[in-house]
Order: structure tokens, then C-alpha cells, then sequence
């Protein structure tokens, strides 16, 4: 069998000086994330994490920097995941619009609020990703490229 890190998307939408966090059911009970999930065929990582957040949140996500590429592992009998995450703002939120399975609800925390909570995090990434953010880290999604189909004989 091959080897292969699951890749994701997560996003870093701050306002007010508090972070768009996501409840959801895990198999460790409800817990909180980023907006986050699974890039799928025939879409590049922009277009992911829009489409996670907008189905995660109902908001309209725009991704403006790349705060950092994580490479994470809770330990040698779990999945590796490489998770992009992205820093940016929402606007249009969509009240009629049902959220993702086993998304329980949306919650708006401070850094502070989110560290008070550290154990029903998904990942430690939830607080890092926060904290790359809040220290400044800031890099132009331009270091993305896509190269879908592209025929190069």
C-alpha cells in the first residue's frame, strides 16, 4: 500500500479579534476547528478552502495570505495530514443555507477563549494556526500554483 498524507485546507477568518470556529461531531465528541476539510478532484486549494467554509459556515470566504503549511501527525497509528491554511475575511453570510454533516454550530472566540478550550480542539493546529496569524505570518497565495490537465508533451 502507498503511503500519501491526507492533504486540507483550513481557514483563519478573524473579526473583531475573534476567530470563526466550527462545533462538529467527531469520533472523539463534539469538537472545535477551523473551518477545514478535503480538497477534491479537479479543484486547486483557493477554490477548496472557499468551498469548505462557505459549506461549513454559510459564509462567503475570500482568501487573502497563506499564514503556513503544516505537516501533522497525533501519533505513528494516525494519519499524517499536510494542511494549507489560509488567513482572510467572509462577508455574505447565507442564513437559509444548511451546514455540512456534523456541523453542530458556528462560534465566534477570542485567542483567549480558544486556549481555554484546548482540549475539545481538533488538533493543536487550531490554536498554532491562530497564533501564526496573530505573530504576523503572512505569505501571498501566489506561492500556489495549479497545473490541472495542463498537457506539457
Amino acid at each position: 500500500m502507498v503511503w500519501k498524507p491526507h492533504v486540507t485546507v483550513a481557514a483563519i477568518i478573524e473579526r473583531d479579534n475573534r476567530f470563526l470556529l466550527v462545533e462538529e461531531e467527531t469520533p472523539r465528541g463534539l469538537q472545535f476547528n477551523q473551518p477545514a476539510g478535503h480538497f477534491e478532484k479537479d479543484e486547486d486549494l483557493i477554490a477548496a478552502v472557499k468551498r469548505e467554509v462557505l459549506e461549513e459556515t454559510a459564509w462567503q470566504f475570500e482568501p487573502e495570505y497563506i499564514t503556513s503549511i503544516q505537516l501533522w501527525r497525533r501519533n505513528p497509528d494516525y494519519p499524517t495530514f499536510l494542511r494549507v491554511c489560509f488567513a482572510g475575511s467572509c462577508h455574505s453570510y447565507n442564513l437559509n443555507q444548511p451546514l455540512d454533516a456534523g456541523i453542530v454550530a458556528t462560534h465566534w472566540l477570542t485567542r483567549d477563549e480558544v486556549a481555554q478550550q484546548q482540549e475539545r480542539m481538533r488538533s493543536p493546529l487550531v490554536l498554532i494556526g491562530i497564533d501564526e496569524y496573530l505573530g504576523g505570518q503572512r505569505h501571498p497565495l501566489s506561492l500556489l500554483k495549479s497545473f490541472l490537465d495542463l498537457d506539457h508533451a
